[in-house]
């Protein structure tokens, strides 16, 4: 069959695909938290919808994707494949501790240009933040004026709750998803509270301290029927009470914790030295950044909570139980510290001893100056197109498939989560091709060769 994305032929072979209801109307993108990373997506969306700048890094907008032979030379831009939503059709709303608007937020959080703020400042200012639900227990070098107040976390649920329905019908959105893009709370184990839904919401009648404001967001955001992304490595909706509501509410969720800068690029190598069986002896990491990140990590209960994240990542990747030679004695360290001059550009250094034939030592140096925020914004991008795709699609629950974008990605209880960055974008395209009907490319091949026919 043929269909016709944005003026442009696609040629999709007639296969079962799912059924996927249209991209229409307007879709609300409800962001939690309006800082850096926020504001960067949303003044970064503003200018691509006038022309002003390509969105760079973001897969739905630039990326191909092959279906078929390598020989049918079927290589379409992914929007044009399936159907996602349309930048056109993209309104903001936001909530944040801090009263400025997106305009003031932008210009302190210092990522983006002049050129790239003020021709859009009129629409920047017009994004100002609802009161945030926001205990400094859980962020505790933050502090904010723009507060809700309620007698029990119930109550607090319940007014974002109300936030949601009223810009839902203020703005006249058909369809809505909410991502974390807020800071790193304390770290928090899985406890009693979240066992189940039941448990959960007591809790949260209960003022229970293992419910911090990012659960209350994602239980609105579940409630309303809207699918949630979490962007921080804070435990949030990967728990089996909020995985419950989910399922029962029919909503996808995805998390967690953006994989921008280090991690990238440790989910880069770390498959590389696994693929050419070459040992790892030790690891060491150290960031230094200065936006709000960088000073809500300088505490050490927060940055337990991306310490956890950061270091599971070569453990899953490299697997020592199986691999004891190699990976089984590594020592891995990572380190963040706050240097205000630096801003949300983030500079990074990786020391990585490895070994080879015989057991000979060898060492790789990284030093990655990256603009932590830049990397974000595309990611926030794609999130929410894809998860309403998935809303779209009847996909109901933890959304591995997306685990390309995250550094401790969700998965199934039973299942290991995948952390190689190349077997994640296989599964993310593999993923869009199956609801499309389309066959899953699997680099096999040998249909090309002779020795097929032996």
């Amino acid at each position: 069959m043929l269909t016709c994305r944005q003026g442009r032929d696609v040629v999709v072979t007639e296969q079962s695909s799912r059924s996927i209801a249209p991209a229409e109307g307007t879709l609300g993108v409800l962001l939690v938290g309006l800082g850096a990373v926020a504001t960067t997506f949303v003044a970064g969306v503003e200018n691509v919808r006038r022309g002003r700048a390509k969105p760079v890094g973001s897969l739905s907008k630039m990326s191909t994707i092959r279906l078929g032979k390598r020989t049918e030379g079927r290589s379409p831009l992914i929007e044009d494949f399936v159907p996602l939503a349309s930048l056109d059709d993209l309104v903001f709303a936001a909530w944040d501790p801090i009263p400025d608007d997106a305009y003031e937020s932008c210009k302190v959080a210092g990522v983006l240009d002049s050129q790239h703020i003020e021709p859009i400042a009129d629409f920047l200012r017009g994004i100002k933040p609802m009161p945030a639900v926001f205990d400094q227990n859980y962020v505790k070098r933050l502090t904010g004026t723009n507060v809700k107040s309620g007698r029990t976390k119930r109550e607090l649920a319940e007014q974002l709750r109300d936030d949601i329905r009223e810009f839902k019908q203020e703005r006249g959105c058909a369809r809505l998803v909410m991502i974390w893009c807020a800071s790193t709370e304390v770290f928090i184990s899985p406890g009693p509270a979240h066992e189940s839904l039941a448990a959960f919401e007591r809790a949260m009648e209960e003022n229970d301290p293992a419910i911090p404001p990012s659960m209350l967001y994602a239980w609105a955001a579940i409630m309303e029927g809207v699918p949630f992304a979490n962007g921080a490595p804070n435990l949030t909706v990967d728990v089996a009470a909020l995985q419950e509501l989910a399922e029962q509410k029919g909503v996808a969720v995805c998390g967690k914790d953006f994989k921008t800068g280090q991690t990238m690029v440790k989910t880069v190598i770390s498959p590389m030295l696994k693929a050419r069986m070459l040992g790892l002896s030790g690891w060491y990491s150290t960031n230094i950044l200065g936006n709000r990140d960088g000073e809500v990590l300088d505490d050490p209960e927060s940055f337990k909570t991306k310490e956890e994240s950061k270091l599971g990542v070569l453990e899953h990747i490299l697997q020592p139980s199986m691999y004891p030679d190699l990976y089984g004695q590594i020592y891995h360290k990572v380190r963040i510290n706050y240097y205000p001059p630096r801003g949300d550009n983030k500079e990074g250094w990786d020391n990585i001893d490895i070994f080879g034939w015989l057991g000979y030592p060898m060492q790789i140096k990284v030093n990655f100056l990256c603009r932590d925020s830049i990397l974000a914004a595309p990611i926030v991008l794609d999130l929410a197109l894809f998860l309403d795709l998935a809303q779209r699609a009847e996909m109901v629950g933890i959304q591995e498939w997306l685990s390309f974008y995250f550094k401790s990605p969700m998965a199934a209880p039973q299942l290991v989560p995948e952390h190689d960055l190349f077997i994640q974008q296989t599964k993310l395209k593999n993923t869009l091709r199956w609801l499309m009907g389309e066959e899953q490319i699997t680099h096999l091949g040998v249909e090309y060769y002779e020795y097929e026919r032996v």
